[in-house]
């Protein structure tokens, strides 16, 4: 008989988010999947064409059953966002009584918000069965530094909230080694925590050098960044780096940025403003099976992080997608993604912040020969497969669900 996995996501497909992948693999691996998420939102915060409070609740994907609880979207401000992450927690709680779905354990895929956590600890409690948390944001410290938010109540129950879902998880995985102490700090024991990283999807690959209508094919030297246009990304200090590597450098540069999200309008105002649109290159967000070809159009590719110490204990997902798809990486980031970045030889990592030091960085990366450019890409790709093996993690989860039933 199979064993059935009840899997919370606040974000599900079609949103773009790994968990797609991890329920994709386990419905390959004989488990049954249900998946309780909310309603496509995410990044523009408005509900995606054809669905809605009364359309597409249910829906099926790839194997699995996807059950969609009420949810108000993200709109476009806090009030609308806290209004969102609330809603899913009001409507998880009032599910959790009515269902008459009886899983073996549950898998949590914590993004922010880590309220989304508190359905599945609820319906594992009820039943009596193993709950899995794995952890990509930390909470409070992510509200802290997303939001700015200093009011110590307000900061004391959040963490008392992340307290009670800790506690009430069999095992809680983490994305970075550095999440693992942090969450040990609020006194949860060692041996529940473990470091689990993300791995990409297999159709990031390396392929050949792509033509694609979206980027010109010239002597230019292109860098992609693909995903959500955030402030968490630090994408403000493109535009600083651009405007000095104009100025100094011979090699003409150019960004291509791939995606959505609520920083995108006013990142292409501070481009227009500095008079830089022809080192810029706005793409509309693509399917992500379509990000490795558009990589593979260009020569590097940029991952950037704002300067916090949460961020320095962040590995962000797409690391992983650009490393699969060797290709180099220029980064403007600390601490774990730095380390790994540096480690595995793969690409030029500077300060966060550091705008001259990021300009630099760039333009030596655009005068290296493409056989010294290709090389870094393929070390990237052997770190990769090395450290992120999809096979490997996999199997290592399906140890702990024979361990636990």
């Amino acid at each position: 008989m199979k064993k059935h996995i009840l899997v919370i996501s606040q974000y599900f497909y079609p949103e773009q988010f790994r968990i797609n992948d991890i329920c994709t693999e386990w419905i390959d691996r004989g488990y049954e999947v249900t998946v309780i998420t909310g309603i496509p939102n995410y990044p523009l915060g408005k509900y995606y064409d054809g669905y809605g409070l009364f359309k597409k609740r249910k829906e099926s994907f790839n194997g699995m059953d996807i059950i969609r609880i009420p949810l108000i979207p993200r709109g476009n401000n806090s009030i609308m966002l806290i209004l969102n992450y609330l809603s899913f927690v009001v409507s998880g709680f009032f599910w959790k009584f009515f269902t008459n779905i009886k899983a073996d354990y549950v898998f949590i895929f914590e993004v922010s918000p880590m309220t989304q956590a508190l359905p599945g600890v609820w319906y594992a409690k009820k039943l009596k069965i193993p709950c899995y948390l794995y952890v990509q944001d930390l909470w409070p410290e992510n509200v802290e530094i997303i939001t700015g938010m200093t009011n110590k109540k307000i900061i004391s129950a959040i963490g008392k909230m992340v307290d009670y879902i800790y506690k009430g998880c069999t095992r809680i995985f983490t994305t970075s080694e550095s999440f693992v102490e942090s969450i040990h700090k609020r006194g949860i024991p060692l041996d529940k925590i473990e470091y689990w990283p993300q791995f990409a999807e297999d159709f990031y690959m390396p392929l050949d050098e792509q033509n694609v209508p979206e980027i010109p094919k010239d002597d230019i030297f292109n860098i992609i960044f693909a995903g959500n246009i955030g402030m968490a990304q630090g994408l403000d200090i493109l535009p600083k780096a651009a405007n000095i590597i104009r100025n100094k450098s011979t090699k003409k540069v150019r960004f291509n940025i791939v995606g959505d999200g609520r920083f995108k309008s006013e990142f292409i105002n501070i481009v227009d403003e500095m008079n830089l649109n022809d080192m810029f290159n706005f793409i509309p967000k693509q399917p992500a099976t379509r990000i490795p070809e558009l990589m593979a159009a260009n020569d590097a590719a940029y991952l950037g992080l704002t300067d916090s110490p949460l961020f320095a204990m962040t590995i962000p997902a797409k690391l992983q997608s650009y490393m699969a798809c060797g290709i180099p990486n220029i980064a403007s980031a600390a601490g774990e993604t730095a380390r790994i970045i540096n480690e595995s030889n793969s690409g030029l990592c500077s300060r966060p912040g550091d705008v001259e030091e990021l300009a630099e960085n760039i333009i030596k990366l655009s005068n290296k020969l493409k056989e010294e450019r290709e090389y870094l890409g393929q070390n990237a790709r052997k770190y990769y497969d090395i450290h992120f093996n999809k096979s490997d993690l996999l199997k290592r989860m399906d140890n702990y669900f024979k361990k636990t039933v």
